[in-house]
């Protein structure tokens, strides 16, 4: 087992692993926990008992917390209706139609950004940078509100508030839900936000427990389990 450093066996100490914590305590003791003298971000880590390698257990939406999650997502829009100025004053870090398109193929324009979105109209063209983008879970997606008429209201919302997340192939959902300057109150508001969605997108034909595990930390501290029901 790895040494622990004197930082992260002060932190622990606020810790019992033998309880599972309110999201309320839970949001106590991430300022406890705290040693660095950044604005850490706060995660939140669940395990579900599901199997994602069979399509009806896969969990993929989107979510808005109250509070925001202190990251500015990068979102790249393509769109043949709507001029590329109006797309970046509404935060699109890079927008475009079919030259936008072209350039990605090419290779000409870095995918270094979180999201992209589309019209209908230009799904028909997107089959030309399908390979570069699926890898990268970058390809627009109606089921993850990506693929919309009104681009500028939908570049806005997911360039300050929404956001994707889903199960990966271990059965988890891994995210961040806050920056610890947010204090307790609005961290608690955005945790009980997010377990709430969880558990909305159950699988419908789900009898058995359906989350095992919740835990939050500070990125790199002592992880706090959270006691809801599941």
């Amino acid at each position: 087992m790895a040494k622990r450093g004197k930082k992260y066996n002060k932190a622990i100490e606020f810790i019992n692993q033998d309880i599972a914590y309110s999201t309320a305590e839970a949001c106590d003791l991430l300022e406890k926990t705290n040693t660095v003298k950044f604005d850490p971000t706060v995660e939140v880590h669940f395990n579900l008992n599901l199997d994602p390698k069979y399509a009806d257990q896969m969990i993929r939406t989107t979510i808005s917390l109250p509070n925001w999650t202190g990251k500015i997502t990068k979102v790249c829009a393509f769109s043949d209706t709507i001029s590329e100025a109006d797309l970046k004053k509404a935060w699109a870090v890079v927008a475009w139609g079919e030259d936008l398109i072209n350039e990605i193929a090419l290779g000409n324009i870095p995918l270094d950004f979180d999201v992209c979105v589309a019209t209908p109209s230009m799904m028909r063209q997107m089959w030309k940078i399908a390979r570069v983008l699926w890898p990268k879970g970058l390809m627009p997606n109606p089921k993850t509100w990506t693929v919309w008429d009104d681009l500028v209201s939908i570049v806005k919302e997911i360039a300050a508030w929404k956001f994707e997340f889903k199960t990966d192939k271990q059965w988890n959902i891994h995210s961040i839900f806050g920056k610890l300057s947010f204090g307790k109150d609005k961290l608690q508001a955005n945790l009980d936000k997010f377990i709430a969605t969880v558990k909305e997108v159950k699988p419908s034909w789900s009898k058995w427990k359906y989350v095992n595990t919740v835990y939050v930390c500070n990125a790199m501290w002592p992880s706090i389990k959270l006691d809801i029901q599941g």
